[in-house]
């Protein structure tokens, strides 16, 4: 494959050589030949990254087996990583991921003062019911309203 690229590179560069020096004009089976040369290499490209994959699949897939075999040999369980499925799948490219606006960012930060807020009333809340026991227990309530200490 690396054969084939710097093939093609030093095929271009005397192209562009003979080119500058005023040699030879491009015809119709040069651009033909250029175009069948380019679908070449991104055909062998393409096949580079499917060998690229599967060469990491299955190390991955040994990778597997062993952790498998400590897991069996030191009686570990294997954790169960709950699914993901209501975020969006990222595409392959990470520089080609949707940017936020200013107003998803806002909505965002807007939702994270939310559940701090709802954190801080629940603690309250519970600090509020442990007082109110403590209270009780200290304190018989008799039904007609008074409190007898006990």
């Amino acid at each position: 494959m690396a054969a084939f690229i710097a093939k093609q590179m030093m095929g271009n560069q005397l192209k562009a050589v003979q080119g500058s020096m005023g040699g030879g004009e491009s015809s119709e089976t040069d651009k033909e030949k250029e175009e069948e040369a380019e679908r070449e290499r991104l055909e062998a490209l393409a096949e580079q990254e499917e060998r690229r994959k599967e060469k990491h699949r299955k190390m991955e897939e040994e990778r597997e087996l062993m952790r498998q075999g400590i897991r069996d040999k030191y009686k570990i369980e294997k954790k169960v990583e709950p699914e993901e499925s209501f975020e969006p799948a990222m595409p392959d490219n990470p520089l080609m991921r949707k940017k936020k606006t200013p107003e998803e960012l806002a909505a965002e930060a807007e939702a994270a003062d939310q559940d701090e807020f709802t954190k801080l009333k629940n603690t309250i809340e519970t600090q509020i019911s442990e007082v109110k026991q403590q209270i009780e227990e200290k304190f018989h309530v008799i039904s007609g309203g008074k409190c007898v200490l006990q």
